[in-house]
C-alpha cells in the first residue's frame, strides 16, 4: 500500500500557471525573466498558505533553468531542475529563519553566498519566516543584501512584513501576496477531488474554502480531513457536522424572523444553536457579516464584493430584495454593538437575546411612526 501524502504537498504548484490566486504577482516575475530584469532581493509578504514560498521556489527554479518553455516555465528536466527536485541543488538555498535566527547563522550564509554557482546562473537564498531573525541578525545580514555578488539572488518570505527592519524593506522588492479568493479556493478544491477520485457537493467545498479564510495549504488540510471523516462521497451536511461550522441557512432564517417581528422565533433560533454547541458570540457577529452582506447584494455594483460561492452569492440577492435598507442599517448597528459589548458582559446570552429582540421591534416601529 503506498503511502499517503497530504493534499498540500501532493498539489503543491510546480510552474507559474499552476499557482492558484495570485496570477498578477506571478506574471511580473514571469516578465522579470523573460527581460532580464532580475533584482539582487525580493521580500514576498501575505497571510499564511497564499503561496509566498512556493513562489519562491517557482521563481528559483526557472531563474536557473537551463531550457525554459516558450511561456518562461520551468522545463522540470534539465539538470538544473532534476537537482532542484531532488534536494540536491548547489544553486538554491533555504534557510528557515524561525530556527535559525542568530548572527551566526546569518555568517554561515553569508560565507555560503561566496561561493559562486556550480550550475545554473544564480545562486537563490530563500529565507523564510525572515521576520524572526533577531535584531542583530538582521543588521549583520543588511551589508550582504545591500551588495550581494552579482550571481546572488534573496528571496525573503514572512507573514508579519512590519517586524521586518525599514532598512531591510529598502533593499527589496516587495511582492504582497494576497488571501486567495473563495470561489477560486472552490475550483482548484474541485480539481484535486476530481483527480482523487472523490465526488465533492460545490457547497461542501464552499464551507471547506470559507474555514480555510483564504489559505490554500488550510484548504487543502481541511479537505484531507473531511475526506477521512466522509469517504468517496463529501456532502454538504457531513461537512458541516465535522467542521462544526453553523448552516447558513440559520442567518438567513433569523433575519426573516426579525422582519417579521418574531420575537419568540428569534429567541428559539438562538436557543437551538447554542443547543448545538455554538458560541452566541460568534453567532452575532457572523450575522453582522451576513447583513452586511445583504447590504452589498442589493446594488449590482457591490455584489461582486461577496467573497462566497455563487449559490450563496444568489441567495444574498434574493434576500436583498425582501429587506428594506433601513432595516438591514439599524439590525447591522445593534449586532456591531453587540459584538462590542459581548466580551465584557457578564451574562452574554442575555445580551445576544436583547439584541435580538430590538432587531424585531425595527419594523414595528417604523409601522406606528
Amino acid at each position: 500500500m503506498a503511502d499517503f501524502i497530504v493534499s498540500a504537498r501532493k498539489y503543491r504548484p510546480m510552474t507559474f500557471s499552476t499557482v492558484v490566486g495570485q496570477k498578477g504577482l506571478t506574471d511580473t516575475l514571469k516578465n522579470a525573466i523573460k527581460t532580464n530584469h532580475l533584482a539582487s532581493a525580493y521580500l514576498f509578504s501575505g497571510p499564511r498558505g497564499v503561496g509566498k514560498t512556493t513562489c519562491a521556489r517557482i521563481f528559483a527554479k526557472t531563474i536557473n533553468c537551463m531550457n525554459r518553455t516558450d511561456d518562461f516555465e520551468a522545463c522540470g528536466e534539465c539538470e538544473s531542475c532534476r537537482s532542484f527536485a531532488e534536494g540536491r541543488s548547489f544553486c538554491i538555498h533555504e534557510l528557515d529563519a524561525a530556527s535559525n535566527n542568530k548572527v551566526d547563522d546569518i555568517r554561515l550564509l553569508i560565507d555560503k553566498v561566496m561561493v559562486p554557482p556550480q550550475v545554473g546562473q544564480k545562486s537563490v537564498y530563500i529565507i523564510d519566516e525572515v521576520h524572526m531573525l533577531t535584531t542583530a541578525a538582521f543588521n549583520a545580514f543588511l551589508k550582504t543584501l545591500e551588495e550581494p555578488p552579482a550571481y546572488a539572488i534573496f528571496i525573503l518570505a514572512t507573514t508579519e512584513k512590519h517586524k521586518i527592519l525599514p532598512t531591510i524593506l529598502s533593499r527589496c522588492q516587495v511582492y504582497d501576496f494576497k488571501r486567495i479568493t473563495i470561489d477560486d479556493t472552490i475550483d482548484h478544491l474541485a480539481n484535486v477531488a476530481k483527480k482523487e477520485g472523490i465526488d465533492a457537493e460545490e457547497e461542501a467545498l464552499a464551507v471547506i474554502a470559507k474555514k480555510a479564510d483564504g489559505g490554500m495549504r488550510d484548504a487543502l488540510s481541511i479537505f484531507d480531513q473531511v475526506v477521512s471523516f466522509c469517504g468517496n462521497k463529501i456532502t454538504y451536511n457531513e461537512v458541516l457536522q465535522k467542521l462544526n461550522v453553523l448552516d447558513f441557512d440559520y442567518y438567513f432564517k433569523f433575519m426573516t424572523q426579525c422582519k417579521n417581528g418574531d420575537v419568540s422565533g428569534v429567541l428559539t433560533i438562538i436557543n437551538e444553536v447554542i443547543s448545538n454547541g455554538f458560541d452566541e458570540g460568534l453567532f452575532i457577529n457572523d450575522y453582522a457579516q451576513h447583513l452586511r452582506n445583504v447590504l452589498m447584494a442589493r446594488d449590482p455594483k457591490t455584489v461582486t464584493l461577496l467573497d462566497v460561492s455563487k449559490h450563496a452569492q444568489d441567495q444574498y440577492v434574493d434576500a436583498a430584495r425582501d429587506c428594506e435598507e433601513d432595516f438591514l442599517y439599524k439590525s447591522l448597528r445593534i449586532a456591531v454593538e453587540c459584538g462590542i459589548q459581548y466580551p465584557t458582559f457578564k451574562n452574554k446570552r442575555l445580551l445576544v437575546e436583547l439584541a435580538a429582540i430590538r432587531m424585531c421591534q425595527i419594523m414595528a416601529e417604523k409601522k406606528n411612526s
